[in-house]
């Protein structure tokens, strides 16, 4: 799923970070310090991009069943 454009609570805009605090992250950066150099000091918007868990990933294998489900009802 798509990270939301803004905080759920104070109505920042977040979804325009979430790309460059994922690949610091991953470089082996503390969160903590990506987020302070980002500029995001508010608790409620750090928990939004810290929290956000990429749920497609866990989706897709229901869709790829389904799609393989409908093929084999459809050649009977």
């Amino acid at each position: 799923m798509l990270i939301p454009i803004r905080c759920f609570t104070c109505g920042n805009l977040i979804g325009d970070k979430y790309e460059e605090f994922i690949k610091r992250v991953n470089e082996g950066e503390t969160p903590k310090k990506v987020l302070d150099d980002m500029g995001i000091e508010r608790y409620c918007c750090r928990r939004m991009l810290l929290t956000h868990i990429e749920a497609i990933d866990q989706i897709l294998p229901y869709y790829v069943a389904i799609a393989e489900r409908e093929k084999t009802h459809q050649n009977l």
